[in-house]
């Protein structure tokens, strides 16, 4: 055997055991799995200034990766942006924000609990939110029991 072989063996020997390392833990190539997309939710409860720049960072996400999952969820301030005849400092509506990002598989949810302690009607609230019992309790929930990662414009 020379030194070349040897070498070579080496080498396919070390290639092997770095790929079976990786592909165990989960580096490795994906081929026939599915890979499972980005969650994150955008907690939002500071007003329209934080949805504003929420939305825009939401946008930029998925311009960046377009299979992220994201949930925006709101309660206290953060929920205005999502009422009716809510507009930004220059006048626009959200609803055309919410609407196209609605579009593109991000989901709102809006705090049951602010909605009764401001005596905002339920029909108020964005057609395309879904209204939660808690902001706080679906905030907790998302990141324990479906591992969202948490995002805070």
């Amino acid at each position: 055997m020379t030194h070349t072989s040897l070498a070579q063996r080496l080498l396919l020997a070390l290639f092997a055991m770095f790929s079976a390392v990786a592909c165990a833990t989960g580096q490795g190539d994906m081929a026939g799995k599915a890979k499972e997309p980005n969650k994150v939710i955008y907690h939002i409860n500071e007003g329209l200034e934080q949805a504003s720049n929420g939305l825009r960072n939401i946008r930029n996400h998925l311009s960046a990766d377009p299979t992220a999952k994201i949930v925006v969820v709101t309660h206290f301030k953060g929920i205005d942006f999502l009422l009716e005849g809510a507009k930004d400092k220059n006048g626009n509506p959200y609803d055309a924000a919410v609407d196209d990002l609605s579009m593109k598989g991000v989901e709102f949810r809006v705090c049951n609990f602010t909605l009764v302690g401001r005596k905002i009607d339920k029909s108020k609230v964005h057609p395309e939110a879904k209204i939660v019992p808690s902001g706080v309790a679906e905030v907790g929930r998302l990141q324990s029991k479906e591992g969202f990662a948490y995002l805070k414009p």
